[in-house]
């Protein structure tokens, strides 16, 4: 009954053969592999983006963080939600390797609306040499609380960003579980709605350790490519990047993977509220139920685990998170518990 976050589970048994592949012989270093090649193709196909270009990081925070760098100059300020990952999970990492300001955006549950982006806007002076300037908007897909942001609603942001002169960042940790729970397309639901840059996660939805960098202005390639290199985030033994992230993109692994977490997520969900529990909107992997007081020690003495979130409103909060190897006997003994 583990509940705690997707990047708990064990890597996919696809992943871990592609990285036993990998270990064979001898293969060029620093991005140079075969497989790297084979990955930028995948991602040009599945994203219709034929221009489109990749550069592998093994870690989330420094996807975002040398994402926002590429795209944003340090007197930039950006713009993001003020539960977003970049704000309160990252320990200061997107200042510090872009030297920009966050400015944090409010919205219900995970997401910011054009209404409150707009109202965050004059905060920022463009043209006073004493403020810092409008840099870029960062969105998160799926978002910190558990909801989905649809191409339309992306791009109504990203419209509202440009007419500002900010280029836009998407965090895709989760966004396999994005595509699956709206069923967008991959360019619907990032360049065609106005995404220059992505963060395409691997590791929550089982990989070892690979995330993706994906620009669809080949231009910015190799400010990314410096970047990477000079903030420490250019793997030696690239292969065994290449190999996890040619694996989790071939067949449709991604989707599969992250189409099961779903799954999970939503019967989750159902079984919850089949009991009385309140379930806020979750149409992918997260859920954040409120249940009465005493709730959470009875289910972690039954084995669950989950996040506590503190409260004040006499209920008990807690975040729990799916994940691809997550099983139907995990959620009934679960369910059953509570």
């Amino acid at each position: 009954m583990y509940f705690g976050s997707d990047n708990t589970s064990g890597a996919a048994p696809e992943v871990m053969a592609a990285l036993v592949r990998a270990n064979a012989g001898y293969e060029r270093s620093y991005g140079a592999d075969a497989a790297m090649g084979l990955v930028t193709a995948l991602v040009r196909e599945i994203f219709d983006a034929p221009k489109a270009e990749v550069r592998l990081v093994a870690t989330g925070t420094a996807a975002n963080a040398l994402a926002i760098a590429s795209y944003c100059p340090p007197w930039g300020a950006v713009f993001c939600h003020s539960h977003a990952h970049i704000a309160v999970d990252e320990c200061g990492a997107p200042e510090f390797y872009s030297g920009a300001k966050l400015v944090l955006v409010p919205g219900n549950r995970g997401k910011m609306t054009p209404e409150t982006l707009a109202a965050a806007l004059p905060g920022v002076v463009e043209g006073d040499v004493h403020s810092v300037q409008r840099g870029m908007l960062s969105l998160t897909n799926v978002t910190e609380a558990g909801t989905v942001y649809s191409p339309a609603e992306i791009a109504d942001l990203t419209s509202l960003a440009r007419a500002n002169g900010m280029p836009c960042h998407l965090d895709g940790a989760r966004f396999a579980n994005a595509l699956v729970a709206t069923g967008a397309s991959p360019a619907d639901l990032t360049w065609r709605a106005g995404i220059d840059v992505l963060s395409l996660g691997g590791t929550k939805n089982g990989c070892l350790g690979v995330e993706a960098v994906v620009v669809f202005d080949p231009a910015k390639a190799w400010e990314l490519e410096l970047r990477r290199k000079r903030g420490g985030h250019l793997a030696s033994k690239h292969r065994f990047l290449s190999a996890q992230m040619e694996a989790y993109l071939t067949d449709g692994l991604w989707l599969r993977l992250a189409a099961e977490a779903n799954a999970m997520g939503q019967r989750l969900a159902s079984g919850l509220r089949a009991k009385g529990v309140m379930v806020p909107e979750a149409p992918a992997n997260m859920l954040f139920p409120a249940w009465p007081t005493g709730t959470h020690d009875r289910l972690e003495a039954a084995g669950a685990v989950f996040s506590r979130i503190p409260t004040s409103d006499g209920l008990e909060r807690a975040r729990l998170v799916t994940s691809w190897s997550t099983t139907a006997e995990d959620v009934d003994a679960f369910l059953a518990a509570l």
